[in-house]
């Protein structure tokens, strides 16, 4: 049975009972990421999805406040009709990790999801001004504020971005927002290798051309993007104003003439295949695989793709510039323990995203905490959920 309390006071209260009757919670929004992480055993389930809506919009300030339920869409919407949008371009990861699209606010915070404009403008938690939610003992506590100046003690928001939900049940956000660009478009270069590809992207990157996504595809990748040609697709974006896009994109594509011939995709092809990139789509869909978020150098991401693809047969696509790793592979302990090795010799970091029940309660589906920062989380947890009872063992079994 799942709770969906319509308001703020009505989520502390079925806090509050599962801390009388010592229970442990579930917490959920629309349930389109209850498959990540680790899964989470609980005796109630909380929806925050009936808690929605927006709050507060202010966009010559260009500030909005939404509850936790509020889903993306909705926002979209909202900040579309004042030309405006979300900075972070979360992604929608519904039908990826096997459930229906309709990512909330409250989960895209909860999980610090960010698309490809990460590289430009930053993460999720980055304008994420202001927040309030229920801790572990039924307490209602905020942080932040409306304004990009204020001081209020402890950032909490920086702490409970990217918590899974194990530190607060969040109910409301304060974000920052920006004008929406008036046009996009992509200099796209076909049939480049991964370690080919990751030097035109620093390239771009590192032009005075204001570049806001950089993403490698193989060829099984590009083919299931709308409107890609055949062969990989090594693609790069420019957004803002009309004539600014066509000229950058024009000295973009003269500046990267060593990486061979490119075309340029026009404003709807363009946002076509940003959004496919931004919701992973570019990944086969097969139900059995597993499917893990890697975090590297880009200078490492083709060697580790490469190594990966031959040993294990895995698939995968670059986003960040090659710093990015969306990897799908069957679904074994053999198989995650390669990636992770792999990548923890790479210097880098990982997630396992999504799996079946069965791998994600058997290992770990984030890399263990040093011992010094672990014993700071386990001081966290005793203050801000003392009795465990926020989804317990999302992020590690002991928590």
């Amino acid at each position: 049975m799942i709770a969906s309390p319509a308001d703020e006071d009505g989520i502390r209260q079925f806090v509050s009972d599962a801390v009388a009757a010592r229970e442990p919670i579930l917490l959920r929004g629309s349930g389109s990421k209850s498959s990540m992480l680790r899964p989470v055993q609980a005796a109630r389930t909380l929806s925050t999805n009936a808690c929605a809506g927006v709050v507060m919009y202010a966009p010559k300030e260009l500030i909005l406040t939404a509850r936790a339920g509020t889903p993306i869409a909705e926002l979209e919407t909202t900040l579309a009709a004042a030309g405006q949008h979300l900075i972070a371009e979360p992604p929608d990861l519904g039908p990826m990790l096997g459930a229906a699209s309709g990512a909330t606010i409250g989960g895209v915070v909860a999980t610090n999801l960010s698309g490809p404009r990460r590289i430009a403008w930053g993460g999720t938690r980055d304008h994420l001004m202001g927040i309030r939610a229920v801790d572990g003992t039924g307490e209602i506590f905020r942080s932040g504020g409306r304004v990009l100046k204020n001081v209020t003690g402890l950032d909490l928001c920086k702490l409970l971005a990217g918590s899974q939900g194990t530190l607060g049940v969040i109910t409301e956000v304060t974000l920052k927002v920006l004008p929406a660009p008036e046009t996009t478009g992509s200099v796209l270069l076909v049939g480049l290798d991964p370690g080919r590809a990751v030097a035109a992207l620093s390239a771009a990157l590192g032009s005075p051309f204001s570049v806001s996504g950089a993403a490698y595809l193989p060829a099984d990748a590009a083919a299931r993007v709308p409107g890609l040609p055949p062969g990989t697709a090594t693609l790069i974006r420019i957004e803002d104003f009309a004539p600014s896009v066509t000229y950058r994109l024009a000295r973009l594509r003269e500046q990267l003439a060593d990486y061979g011939p490119a075309d340029l995709l026009d404003d709807e092809p363009s946002r076509a295949a940003w959004r496919a990139i931004r919701d992973a789509k570019p990944l086969p869909q097969r139900p059995k695989d597993a499917i893990w978020r890697l975090s590297v150098r880009p200078s490492s991401g083709p060697a580790l793709v490469d190594a990966l693809s031959t040993q294990i047969g895995a698939r995968y696509f670059l986003d960040w510039g090659g710093g990015l790793v969306w990897l799908s592979a069957p679904a074994d302990i053999a198989n995650h323990e390669a990636i992770t090795a792999a990548t923890s010799a790479a210097g880098g970091t990982w997630m396992l995203l999504r799996a079946p029940d069965a791998l994600r309660t058997s290992v770990d589906v984030i890399p263990s905490e040093p011992p010094a920062l672990a014993a700071i989380t386990r001081r966290m947890k005793d203050v801000m959920d003392p009795h465990r009872i926020l989804n317990p063992g999302r992020m590690y079994a002991s928590l």
